[in-house]
């Protein structure tokens, strides 16, 4: 296959006009090209431009020794690389794991379903424990806490099939180092499962958390019929460790589950877990972590600030933005999980305490756009061990709880009273969509004053780069405080816990992944250690 990159058309063309700029680039008639299939898809949509899409392509054609000797010093005409996905071994009768234990699986978030499900292809029958419920009635639990202000500890945003990322945007694209095309297999199973085929190229896929639900339970399906199980409402409440081996797991139904071969997908908000790990004397250490607000505007600003005369055209669809600023007091403060026409969530896993979230539907036609604005923070601001970062982070959500009301309502504040230093009594132009609702107050108490500070200054800095960033009535909404485990559990080069073999540390919650994307490679990365490992004897 060759690779044609850098391949401009209008974006409004006809579709045969791509077929037609392929002859013309490559100089060769419609004879000559066997097929061709588009790798990825962007658009260039700066001011005073025209409006174009920009195409990555993958060609079959004939005698392609002989177009890639023509095209030698041409940097867009290479050779393309193998994307396909390339298993390590398949466990039948011919080749047998050195273990007769099946490998299990302690989460069903995005890397949990894909470390099973690596695994199930590659016929190792694992089984998945998953705290919370299915993903239909996890959904149930959610919009219960959203509307009834009625919180699951077990089944909620941060809990369930399909883990945070299903109530999240459904972003599918990470700046991870991927040599071998991990992402790919992510995307294509996906698509298999029900995804739009569009996440394989356009320049930032994205699947919308209805269609989330759906493409899940397709794979919770093929993994179980390739042999795997799949069992939910199962708490693990212990680990038998002996001499830094793992033997086993304890469940709170009473069952003792042996195993020597266990993937931790735990999640980021798994903190009983964390700390029956800790007491174990599994090794964990305190990592950086984000704390801050939702910000929410009319997604109608952003698109004229971000995309000029083509705001609001239906191929580009909602924009979104990223931004960063170094503070005077040292700090880092950055948009986060930018949510174009999406809504502000609930996310909270723990009674009496608030947390948010960003999500958006596949449409993402919401009135607003909301994105975390958050200040870096390292365990000097939390010291303590490992466990320190949980604290620091339930401090916040628990003094959140009580400034919204007690009741799962949201701290809210406007952006201008923000910035003034006052408290807020009525909304602007813009209503929050945090539900079940946003009560207004001065948002100066939820977060350290170092927070505070640097989020003042850096909100008129953004206001240079998107006008209207700062306007008044744009509105803050408290507190975002789960951007990323406050922890890692250390694992080596096998992909193992550095102090207790048999414990595969994997995906956001351990600290080696952020987002759906990544998650998803780094499951599929820990099913082929333990793949490796189960040859190792071979």
């Amino acid at each position: 296959m060759i690779r044609l990159t850098e391949l401009r058309l209008p974006i409004d063309h006809a579709p045969e006009a791509l077929e037609a700029a392929i002859f013309k680039r490559l100089q060769i008639s419609i004879n000559d090209l066997i097929r061709y299939e588009v790798f990825k898809r962007s658009y260039d949509a700066r001011k005073n431009i025209a409006l174009s899409f920009i195409y990555t392509l993958d060609l079959a054609v004939k005698d392609q020794d002989a177009l890639l000797t023509r095209f030698a010093n041409d940097p867009y005409i290479r050779l393309a690389p193998d994307t396909s996905y390339k298993f390590l071994a398949h466990f039948d009768g011919h080749i047998k794991p050195r273990s007769t234990l099946r490998p299990v699986v302690i989460g069903f978030g995005p890397c949990g379903i894909f470390a099973a499900l690596t695994l199930a292809q590659m016929g190792l029958r694992p089984i998945v424990l998953e705290r919370g419920k299915s993903v239909r009635e996890r959904t149930q639990d959610t919009w219960g806490l959203w509307r009834k202000k009625i919180l699951n500890p077990e089944s909620n945003v941060q809990f369930g099939e399909g883990g945070a990322g299903t109530f999240s945007d459904g972003k599918l694209w990470s700046q991870v180092k991927d040599p071998k095309f991990h992402g790919r297999k992510v995307l294509r199973e996906f698509v298999k499962s029900g995804a739009p085929e569009e996440i394989l190229y356009v320049s930032k896929p994205h699947i919308g958390t209805f269609r989330l639900v759906g493409v899940v339970e397709k794979m919770r399906k093929e993994i179980i019929e390739l042999g795997g199980e799949v069992r939910f409402g199962q708490k693990v409440t212990g680990f038998e460790i002996v001499n830094h081996v793992l033997h086993g797991i304890n469940l709170e139904s009473g069952e003792f589950l042996e195993a020597n071969h266990v993937v931790l997908a735990l999640g980021h908000s798994a903190r009983d877990t964390f700390q029956i790990l800790h007491e174990a004397g599994v090794y964990l250490e305190a990592k950086p972590f984000s704390v801050g607000f939702r910000i929410e505007h009319p997604q109608s600003l952003i698109d004229r600030a971000r995309l000029g005369p083509h705001a609001g055209n239906p191929l580009i669809g909602a924009a979104d933005y990223k931004l960063v600023h170094h503070a005077k007091n040292g700090r880092s403060v950055y948009s986060f999980c930018m949510c174009p026409g999406g809504t502000v969530v609930a996310a909270a896993s723990e009674p009496n305490r608030l947390v948010t979230n960003g999500m958006s539907q596949y449409s993402r036609n919401e009135r607003n756009a909301n994105a975390g604005i958050v200040v870096g923070i390292t365990p000097a601001d939390y010291p303590g061990g490992p466990l320190a970062g949980i604290e620091f982070q339930r401090q916040i959500e628990a003094n959140a709880f009580v400034l919204g009301g007690s009741n799962y309502e949201a701290p809210g504040q406007l952006v201008g009273d923000f910035l003034q230093g006052r408290t807020s009594t009525e909304f602007g132009s813009v209503i929050p969509s945090y539900k079940p609702g946003v009560h207004l107050t001065d948002l100066a108490e939820s977060l350290p004053s170092y927070a505070i500070e640097a989020i003042r200054e850096a909100i008129p800095v953004f206001e240079k780069k998107i006008k209207g960033f700062s306007m008044h009535d744009a509105v803050l909404t408290g507190v975002e405080t789960r951007t990323s485990s406050p922890l890692q559990i250390k694992r080596g080069p096998n992909f193992q816990s550095i102090n207790t073999k048999g414990l595969y540390p994997a995906g956001e919650g351990a600290g080696y992944a952020g987002g759906i994307m990544s998650a998803g490679i780094d499951g599929i990365k820990v099913a082929e250690a333990i793949a490796l490992d189960l040859l190792a004897t071979q």
